[in-house]
């Protein structure tokens, strides 16, 4: 004997007919699945409303990608509720980035008064103090520095335009980087 909720038809036979365009199989698949489908939803965001959300959103998708179904990967509940689960966390994710957003937002907005001309002078004095510790580099070291910062080269990029080995401009920037980083520190 059936439960009332089973479709006559196996869902997998179902997801077929549907797969060519037949909207009778596919609400015989929305009544066999978007309680299931549901119940996931609900126990992943803990939100009827978004999970209603989101169940409406993979039944269309199964409308819509029916064709995508493989039969010999698995059943086809398992395909519907895969589909709903990955949808469930990605808006669990998607909130969760929201928030910290929002937050990372507050924090700057707590922050200090923005004072334009200092900010302005404090970023002259700053390029001022990494020209004049760039100009003190050896050209071996500067050259692959600037390129990489100024040009937005790889340091593979760079090995090439200067015709160098890689590991020997990789080391060259390095050096440069350390001698650079002990300039602006002993001008701070």
């Amino acid at each position: 004997m059936r439960h009332e909720s089973e479709p006559a038809e196996p869902v997998e036979a179902l997801m077929a007919r549907t797969a060519e365009g037949d909207e009778k199989a596919f609400a015989g698949i929305y009544d066999a699945l978007a309680q299931p489908v549901m119940g996931l939803a609900c126990r992943i965001l803990r939100d009827a409303a978004q999970a209603e959300e989101v169940t409406q959103d993979v039944m269309i998708e199964v409308w819509r990608t029916a064709d995508r179904f493989r039969p010999e990967r698995g059943s086809a509940k398992a395909w519907v509720l895969t589909l709903a689960h990955r949808r469930a966390v990605d808006r669990v994710r998607s909130a969760q980035a929201s928030t910290e957003r929002e937050r990372r937002a507050g924090v700057l907005a707590a922050d200090r008064a923005f004072d334009q001309v200092t900010e302005t002078v404090e970023g002259h004095d700053e390029r001022r103090r990494v020209h004049r510790c760039l100009a003190s580099l050896a050209r071996l070291q500067r050259v692959p520095l600037v390129l990489a910062y100024y040009q937005g080269m790889t340091y593979i990029e760079v090995a090439r335009s200067l015709s160098t080995p890689e590991g020997t401009v990789k080391s060259r920037m390095r050096s440069g980087l350390e001698q650079l980083r002990r300039c602006l520190e002993a001008g701070s």
